[in-house]
């Protein structure tokens, strides 16, 4: 077998997100949790402008999750105690060898690191449900990580940090060889690209310790999108400034050069915890579409949009408040999953 993780511009037959539970990362008041369960809304209707959602939904949650979400969103219930799909959920992989065959791979998922605050065990046996709900062959790791730790181009080529898969809370043992194996393994890349760090605001209590989703993601081969901090002021524009010469340096597995395509944070700088991570890297690419966040910035959204549909070109690029998302640790990346499809 020689599993290959599809690009994300690749067809899907739909994405998976999970509905937010009562926790510690909700909110603390009726207001605040009512804005986590919209937004959540919000982005599985935006997808499912394009493409099936699947919404997985804790029992405690059913009845919220039916009102909120209405018609036109799938739901299936399993016990949750986390809603970042991305990070828990099934990696999907393909077997070029074996039309219509899907694959999953269940990494192990510790909460970002098993912090203190960070409530992940139930969440944890997510992929293996989702792999068994679509028929999946399940592809066992030993290596803690996440999706949203990973950006693929479909072809071999794999970005990483330092930061999340050499983390020593997560992988105290292992060294970028041993990593760069099992990415082979599991996703059929070749080639890792190993950036130094994410985004400041990620290495906060609550961050995920550098995720790539947030900071850099391959567009098309031999393209790359990368958050653009062009304000001095803010510790993001040194941090993009050094990943920049990285990229810069790089080849990926069909040895191209890199062509770096800038897209400009918003202009907001801060919010009451500090410096924003901010980004328009952290999209969802889907059937015909791309779902962008957006930051209530009129001016900075738009020229989002613009580099957006130039990066892709013929999809619809769809806009959404993540400032709700982003003040929980992420962005509309992290809250979903696709599944490629298959064709027998």
């Amino acid at each position: 077998m020689a599993w290959r993780m599809p690009a994300e511009t690749a067809p899907h037959d739909r994405t998976w997100m999970a509905f937010p539970r009562e926790g510690l990362t909700l909110g603390e008041s009726p207001a605040e949790r009512e804005e986590c369960y919209a937004a959540w809304a919000a982005v599985a209707h935006a997808v499912a402008q394009f493409e099936p959602v699947t919404m997985v939904v804790d029992p405690s949650e059913r009845a919220r999750a039916h009102r909120v979400l209405g018609d036109g969103i799938e739901i299936l219930e399993a016990p949750l105690d986390e809603f970042w799909m991305r990070d828990f959920g099934p990696t999907f992989v393909v077997d070029d060898a074996r039309p219509g065959v899907l694959g999953a791979v269940d990494w192990v998922f510790n909460g970002w690191g098993a912090p203190e605050w960070a409530q992940w065990r139930l969440s944890a046996e997510i992929a293996r449900f989702t792999a068994d709900a679509v028929g999946a062959e399940l592809i066992s790791s030993v290596l803690v990580n996440e999706g949203g730790g990973i950006h693929v181009d479909g072809e071999g080529t794999v970005l990483l940090t330092d930061t999340v898969q050499l983390d020593p809370r997560r992988n105290p043992y292992a060294d970028r060889a041993r990593v760069d194996a099992e990415m082979a393994r599991t996703l059929g890349a070749t080639t890792a690209i190993w950036l130094p760090r994410g985004l400041t605001r990620d290495y906060d209590a609550f961050g995920t310790n550098g995720h790539v989703d947030i900071v850099a993601t391959i567009c098309a081969p031999g393209r790359v999108l990368l958050h653009d901090q062009r304000d001095a002021s803010h510790p993001d524009h040194a941090v993009t400034a050094e990943i920049r010469s990285v990229l810069a340096d790089a080849r990926d597995a069909a040895g191209r050069a890199f062509e770096i395509i800038d897209l400009p944070a918003p202009a907001t700088l801060r919010d009451g915890e500090g410096f924003v991570d901010w980004s328009y890297v952290n999209h969802l690419v889907v059937n015909g579409g791309v779902i962008a966040c957006g930051f209530g910035e009129e001016r900075a959204d738009a020229a989002a949009r613009d580099v957006l549909a130039a990066a892709y070109p013929g999809r619809e690029v769809v806009t959404v408040d993540a400032r709700p998302i982003f003040a929980r640790g992420g962005g509309i990346h992290c809250i979903t999953q696709q599944q490629p499809a298959v064709t027998a």
